[in-house]
Protein backbone atom coordinates (compact mmCIF):
# COMPACT_ATOMS: atom_id res chain seq x y z
CA UNK A 1 0.00 0.00 0.00
CA UNK A 2 1.44 3.38 -1.02
CA UNK A 3 1.85 6.16 1.49
CA UNK A 4 1.29 9.89 1.25
CA UNK A 5 3.84 12.03 3.03
CA UNK A 6 2.41 14.27 5.74
CA UNK A 7 3.89 17.56 6.98
CA UNK A 8 6.12 17.33 10.03
CA UNK A 9 4.17 19.94 12.00
CA UNK A 10 0.70 21.13 12.89
CA UNK A 11 -0.71 24.64 12.53
CA UNK A 12 -3.11 26.23 15.00
CA UNK A 13 -4.26 29.66 13.88
CA UNK A 14 -6.77 32.30 14.89
CA UNK A 15 -8.27 35.35 13.22
CA UNK A 16 -10.00 38.14 15.13
CA UNK A 17 -11.76 39.28 11.95
CA UNK A 18 -13.22 42.70 12.97
CA UNK A 19 -14.70 41.72 16.32
CA UNK A 20 -12.16 43.41 18.60
CA UNK A 21 -11.44 47.11 19.00
CA UNK A 22 -7.94 48.56 19.27
CA UNK A 23 -7.49 48.28 23.04
CA UNK A 24 -9.31 44.94 23.09
CA UNK A 25 -6.92 43.66 20.44
CA UNK A 26 -3.86 44.67 22.43
CA UNK A 27 -5.20 43.00 25.57
CA UNK A 28 -6.05 39.88 23.58
CA UNK A 29 -2.58 39.74 22.05
CA UNK A 30 -1.05 40.00 25.52
CA UNK A 31 -3.22 37.06 26.57
CA UNK A 32 -2.16 35.04 23.53
CA UNK A 33 1.48 35.79 24.34
CA UNK A 34 0.97 34.46 27.86
CA UNK A 35 -0.62 31.28 26.55
CA UNK A 36 2.21 30.68 24.09
CA UNK A 37 5.01 31.38 26.55
CA UNK A 38 3.48 29.17 29.23
CA UNK A 39 3.66 26.24 26.84
CA UNK A 40 7.20 27.04 25.80
CA UNK A 41 8.11 26.82 29.47
CA UNK A 42 6.71 23.29 29.57
CA UNK A 43 9.60 22.07 27.46
CA UNK A 44 10.17 21.05 23.82
CA UNK A 45 7.08 20.50 21.71
CA UNK A 46 7.55 17.04 20.23
CA UNK A 47 4.48 17.46 18.01
CA UNK A 48 5.85 20.65 16.42
CA UNK A 49 2.83 22.91 16.77
CA UNK A 50 3.10 26.25 14.96
CA UNK A 51 0.71 28.96 16.10
CA UNK A 52 -0.25 31.78 13.75
CA UNK A 53 -2.13 34.90 14.76
CA UNK A 54 -4.17 37.13 12.41
CA UNK A 55 -5.32 40.36 14.12
CA UNK A 56 -6.78 43.43 12.40
CA UNK A 57 -4.51 45.51 10.18
CA UNK A 58 -4.11 48.49 12.59
CA UNK A 59 -2.51 46.33 15.29
CA UNK A 60 -0.14 44.28 13.13
CA UNK A 61 2.89 46.33 14.18
CA UNK A 62 1.95 46.03 17.85
CA UNK A 63 1.27 42.32 17.37
CA UNK A 64 4.76 41.82 15.94
CA UNK A 65 6.22 43.40 19.06
CA UNK A 66 3.92 41.66 21.56
CA UNK A 67 4.33 38.20 20.04
CA UNK A 68 8.10 38.48 19.61
CA UNK A 69 9.90 35.54 21.16
CA UNK A 70 6.80 33.30 21.34
CA UNK A 71 7.68 31.20 18.30
CA UNK A 72 4.38 32.10 16.65
CA UNK A 73 3.92 33.43 13.14
CA UNK A 74 2.18 36.72 12.38
CA UNK A 75 -0.62 36.58 9.82
CA UNK A 76 -2.76 39.13 8.02
CA UNK A 77 -6.41 38.70 7.11
CA UNK A 78 -6.06 39.93 3.54
CA UNK A 79 -3.80 41.77 1.11
CA UNK A 80 -4.25 43.85 -2.01
CA UNK A 81 -3.80 42.39 -5.47
CA UNK A 82 -1.15 45.03 -6.24
CA UNK A 83 0.43 48.17 -4.85
CA UNK A 84 0.19 51.74 -6.13
CA UNK A 85 -3.14 53.48 -6.73
CA UNK A 86 -5.34 51.32 -4.51
CA UNK A 87 -6.87 53.64 -1.91
CA UNK A 88 -7.56 51.98 1.42
CA UNK A 89 -5.80 48.72 0.54
CA UNK A 90 -2.66 47.18 2.08
CA UNK A 91 -0.02 45.66 -0.18
CA UNK A 92 1.64 42.31 0.35
CA UNK A 93 5.00 44.05 0.30
CA UNK A 94 4.09 46.31 3.20
CA UNK A 95 2.80 43.32 5.17
CA UNK A 96 6.13 41.59 4.64
CA UNK A 97 7.94 44.70 5.92
CA UNK A 98 5.80 44.58 9.07
CA UNK A 99 6.95 41.03 9.78
CA UNK A 100 3.86 39.24 8.50
CA UNK A 101 4.61 35.70 7.32
CA UNK A 102 1.17 34.35 6.39
CA UNK A 103 -1.73 36.04 4.63
CA UNK A 104 -5.29 34.72 4.53
CA UNK A 105 -6.85 34.79 1.06
CA UNK A 106 -10.05 33.60 -0.58
CA UNK A 107 -12.19 33.58 2.56
CA UNK A 108 -15.90 33.05 1.91
CA UNK A 109 -16.72 36.48 3.39
CA UNK A 110 -14.34 38.20 0.99
CA UNK A 111 -15.90 36.32 -1.90
CA UNK A 112 -19.51 36.98 -0.86
CA UNK A 113 -19.27 40.49 0.59
CA UNK A 114 -16.54 42.04 -1.56
CA UNK A 115 -17.05 40.22 -4.85
CA UNK A 116 -13.66 38.51 -4.90
CA UNK A 117 -13.90 35.80 -7.54
CA UNK A 118 -11.36 33.14 -8.48
CA UNK A 119 -9.44 35.57 -10.70
CA UNK A 120 -9.05 38.12 -7.89
CA UNK A 121 -7.98 35.42 -5.43
CA UNK A 122 -5.41 34.11 -7.91
CA UNK A 123 -3.95 37.60 -8.38
CA UNK A 124 -3.67 38.05 -4.62
CA UNK A 125 -2.02 34.65 -4.19
CA UNK A 126 0.64 35.65 -6.71
CA UNK A 127 1.15 39.05 -5.11
CA UNK A 128 1.59 37.43 -1.70
CA UNK A 129 4.00 34.82 -3.02
CA UNK A 130 6.06 37.44 -4.84
CA UNK A 131 6.37 39.40 -1.58
CA UNK A 132 7.64 36.33 0.28
CA UNK A 133 4.42 35.69 2.17
CA UNK A 134 2.85 32.26 2.52
CA UNK A 135 -0.76 32.26 1.31
CA UNK A 136 -3.36 30.73 3.60
CA UNK A 137 -5.90 29.79 0.94
CA UNK A 138 -9.45 29.26 2.19
CA UNK A 139 -11.41 26.66 0.24
CA UNK A 140 -14.82 25.12 0.76
CA UNK A 141 -18.13 24.15 -0.76
CA UNK A 142 -21.18 26.38 -0.49
CA UNK A 143 -23.76 23.74 0.38
CA UNK A 144 -23.64 20.54 2.38
CA UNK A 145 -23.22 17.50 0.15
CA UNK A 146 -21.18 14.34 -0.15
CA UNK A 147 -17.42 14.32 0.41
CA UNK A 148 -16.49 13.65 -3.21
CA UNK A 149 -18.48 16.64 -4.47
CA UNK A 150 -17.10 18.87 -1.72
CA UNK A 151 -13.53 17.86 -2.48
CA UNK A 152 -14.05 18.48 -6.19
CA UNK A 153 -15.26 22.03 -5.54
CA UNK A 154 -12.28 22.65 -3.26
CA UNK A 155 -9.82 21.31 -5.82
CA UNK A 156 -11.35 23.52 -8.50
CA UNK A 157 -10.76 26.52 -6.24
CA UNK A 158 -7.18 25.44 -5.65
CA UNK A 159 -6.54 25.01 -9.36
CA UNK A 160 -7.97 28.45 -10.12
CA UNK A 161 -5.93 30.12 -7.39
CA UNK A 162 -2.59 28.46 -8.12
CA UNK A 163 -2.58 28.40 -11.91
CA UNK A 164 -5.06 30.99 -13.19
CA UNK A 165 -4.20 30.13 -16.79
CA UNK A 166 -0.53 31.07 -16.45
CA UNK A 167 2.46 28.94 -17.35
CA UNK A 168 3.95 29.22 -13.86
CA UNK A 169 1.84 27.24 -11.42
CA UNK A 170 2.40 27.76 -7.70
CA UNK A 171 3.53 24.67 -5.79
CA UNK A 172 0.74 23.48 -3.46
CA UNK A 173 3.34 22.58 -0.82
CA UNK A 174 4.21 26.29 -0.50
CA UNK A 175 0.62 27.15 0.47
CA UNK A 176 -1.42 26.56 3.63
CA UNK A 177 -4.94 25.35 2.85
CA UNK A 178 -7.83 26.02 5.20
CA UNK A 179 -10.80 23.79 4.45
CA UNK A 180 -13.81 25.83 5.51
CA UNK A 181 -17.13 24.53 4.20
CA UNK A 182 -19.14 27.72 3.78
CA UNK A 183 -22.28 26.16 5.21
CA UNK A 184 -20.40 25.43 8.45
CA UNK A 185 -18.92 28.90 9.04
CA UNK A 186 -20.58 30.48 12.04
CA UNK A 187 -22.79 27.45 12.54
CA UNK A 188 -23.64 26.11 15.98
CA UNK A 189 -21.87 22.87 15.11
CA UNK A 190 -18.96 22.29 12.73
CA UNK A 191 -19.15 19.80 9.92
CA UNK A 192 -19.01 16.22 11.14
CA UNK A 193 -15.58 14.73 11.70
CA UNK A 194 -16.41 12.01 9.20
CA UNK A 195 -17.16 14.55 6.47
CA UNK A 196 -14.07 16.65 7.19
CA UNK A 197 -11.73 13.65 7.21
CA UNK A 198 -13.18 12.27 4.00
CA UNK A 199 -12.85 15.59 2.16
CA UNK A 200 -9.31 16.23 3.40
CA UNK A 201 -8.25 12.72 2.44
CA UNK A 202 -9.32 13.26 -1.16
CA UNK A 203 -7.77 16.73 -1.38
CA UNK A 204 -4.45 15.53 0.07
CA UNK A 205 -4.23 12.65 -2.38
CA UNK A 206 -4.80 14.99 -5.32
CA UNK A 207 -2.40 17.73 -4.23
CA UNK A 208 0.55 15.71 -2.90
CA UNK A 209 3.40 15.26 -5.33
CA UNK A 210 6.38 13.05 -4.47
CA UNK A 211 7.94 14.05 -1.15
CA UNK A 212 6.26 17.48 -0.99
CA UNK A 213 3.53 17.31 1.65
CA UNK A 214 0.66 19.78 1.67
CA UNK A 215 -0.72 21.39 4.82
CA UNK A 216 -4.48 21.04 5.26
CA UNK A 217 -6.13 22.60 8.29
CA UNK A 218 -9.82 22.87 9.15
CA UNK A 219 -11.85 25.96 10.00
CA UNK A 220 -15.55 26.55 10.47
CA UNK A 221 -17.03 26.68 13.98
CA UNK A 222 -14.02 24.74 15.21
CA UNK A 223 -13.58 24.33 18.95
CA UNK A 224 -12.30 22.05 21.69
CA UNK A 225 -12.52 18.31 21.21
CA UNK A 226 -12.56 18.50 17.41
CA UNK A 227 -8.88 18.20 16.53
CA UNK A 228 -8.39 14.76 18.18
CA UNK A 229 -11.17 13.49 15.91
CA UNK A 230 -9.53 14.81 12.74
CA UNK A 231 -6.57 12.56 11.90
CA UNK A 232 -6.62 13.92 8.34
CA UNK A 233 -6.21 17.54 9.46
CA UNK A 234 -2.84 19.19 10.05
CA UNK A 235 -4.35 21.65 12.49
CA UNK A 236 -7.21 24.11 12.98
CA UNK A 237 -8.05 27.68 12.00
CA UNK A 238 -10.06 29.18 14.85
CA UNK A 239 -12.44 32.11 15.03
CA UNK A 240 -14.53 33.59 17.84
CA UNK A 241 -13.98 30.64 20.16
CA UNK A 242 -10.31 31.64 20.42
CA UNK A 243 -11.05 35.29 21.10
CA UNK A 244 -10.62 34.12 24.68
CA UNK A 245 -6.87 33.39 24.90
CA UNK A 246 -7.51 30.57 27.38
CA UNK A 247 -9.56 28.75 24.77
CA UNK A 248 -6.76 29.17 22.25
CA UNK A 249 -4.42 27.59 24.78
CA UNK A 250 -6.80 24.67 25.23
CA UNK A 251 -6.62 23.85 21.52
CA UNK A 252 -2.84 24.19 21.61
CA UNK A 253 -2.85 21.56 24.35
CA UNK A 254 -4.91 19.23 22.17
CA UNK A 255 -2.47 19.70 19.30
CA UNK A 256 0.56 19.07 21.52
CA UNK A 257 -1.02 15.93 22.95
CA UNK A 258 -2.10 14.49 19.62
CA UNK A 259 -0.22 11.56 18.23
CA UNK A 260 0.71 13.11 14.93
CA UNK A 261 1.53 10.79 12.06
CA UNK A 262 3.87 11.94 9.31
CA UNK A 263 2.54 9.42 6.80
CA UNK A 264 -0.90 8.15 5.99
CA UNK A 265 -1.83 5.12 3.90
Amino acid sequence: MSTIIRPDCQYIGVSTKMYLGYEQSLAWLAGIREQLLSRTAQGPDSSKVIAFIAPSFPVLESASRILHGTGSQLAAQNCAASDGAATGEVSAGMLAELGVQIVELGHAERRADFGEDDAVVATKVRAATAAGLRPLLCIGELEHGDAASAARQCLDQVSAALSSGTNQEIDPSSVLFAYEPVWAIGALQPASAEHINAVLRIIRKELTYGNKPVVLIYGGSAGPGLLPRLPEADGLFLGRFAHDPVNFGAVLNEARARQFHLETP
